[in-house]
């Protein structure tokens, strides 16, 4: 019992409840700036998540590739490295996904759902790979070159969907096989019948295999050491520009996986797209928000994804803009970000701590 409460008691997790808070309050005082009401605000965004079990369970649908993406972030951060390309691994992962759920109808169930999940892991991995394998041969940043591939990997999900699965006079692919989707129907109708799916047990279970295999396995303390200081790694006998890519390729994995989740559990489909839909992105900031842990990213992801479905509720209920939730996002980030400041907020509540400690 004393374990728990000294953790609850940590910086790590004081620190972003605190910056949570504040960014609650900076975007409460913006809608007081533009005339709206923040408490009526505030209170219709969570009345739209937890009003009901439909918006509940289209609330937590709305979290899971949240989920994946900032787990594939996180992953890739505890190895030293910043892979801004989740966008890309994402689209691939969900190509890949598509084209299975198509071209292999007729597989049974057990065998078709597997294989097209499977497929946009492998293909999510392969796409971070190539930015891991130009970091570890030629020392080329994995910001550009990932970002790059981003552009590349949207581009290229357009031109499989138009030349191989185009559904004739439409901009979507065909229907995906029902033997490879992973909806579940007692959970839908757990949730009100919303469209939550199999995925979001699954990013669940990758969170912990996250945290094992991060934190309990030696080749989780060899990635770690290669981000803390790739110099003293090298000199302890780990193969750093292995763990380089290999770090890429399993962060890959689970945003692919997360692209995978949305067309084979949600869509049904692929369409052509015009731009990038933002998950990858998205799931930068739910990993910046969940210090980069796995556990962390859950909550960032519970927080993520009840700002941005709930935002829709503020607009109808309190006519307030979906911008402002955006805002609220950004200043959350930012006061992680600068703990400084937070640390400045909490100077008092620290100073008394230490007095009664002295007592």
């Amino acid at each position: 019992m004393s374990k728990v409460l000294k953790w609850f008691t940590r910086d790590s997790f004081i620190l972003p409840i605190v910056a949570i808070i504040m960014g609650l309050i900076l975007g409460g005082i913006v809608m007081l700036i533009g005339g709206y009401n923040p408490i009526e605000a505030y209170s219709a965004l969570f009345t739209k998540v937890f009003g009901d079990m439909y918006n509940f369970g289209e609330a937590v649908r709305e979290m899971t590739p949240l989920i994946m993406t900032g787990l594939a972030f996180a992953f890739a951060a505890r190895a030293g490295l910043f892979n801004i390309g989740g966008e890309g691994q994402f689209l691939v992962g969900m190509t890949a996904a598509t084209f299975v759920g198509v071209k292999f109808a007729g597989l049974p169930i057990y065998i078709h759902a597997p294989l097209a999940l499977i497929a946009g892991a492998v293909f999510g991995g392969l796409w971070a790979a190539i930015a891991g394998y130009l970091k570890a041969a030629r020392g080329v940043n994995e910001v550009i070159s990932s970002i790059m591939l981003n552009w590349i990997g949207l581009y290229l999900a357009n031109l499989i969907v138009r030349q191989f699965l185009l559904l004739k006079g439409e901009n979507r692919s065909v229907d995906i096989s029902d033997t490879a989707s992973i909806s579940l129907t007692w959970l839908s109708e757990l949730m009100g019948n919303s469209r939550v799916h199999m995925g979001t047990l699954i990013a669940l279970v990758m969170a912990v295999l996250f945290y094992i295999y991060m934190w309990k396995t030696k080749q989780g303390y060899e990635i770690r050491a290669v981000g803390y200081n790739p110099n003293a790694a090298e000199y302890a006998g780990m193969h750093v520009n292995r763990n380089i890519v290999k770090a890429m390729f399993i962060s890959g994995m689970l945003a692919g996986l997360g692209g995978a989740f949305q067309v084979l559990g949600v869509f049904q489909y692929q369409t052509v797209m015009s731009g990038s839909p933002g998950t990858g992105f998205d799931g930068i900031a739910v990993a910046l928000i969940g210090l980069n842990h796995p556990f962390g990213v859950l909550l960032g992801a519970l927080l993520f994804g009840t700002l941005t479905y709930g935002s829709a509720g503020m607009s109808f209920a309190a006519d307030v803009p979906p911008e402002i939730i955006r805002i609220v996002i950004g200043s959350i980030i930012f006061f992680i970000a600068a703990q400084g400041i937070v640390r400045w907020v909490l100077k008092p509540f620290y100073s008394k701590r230490k007095k009664e400690k002295v007592l």
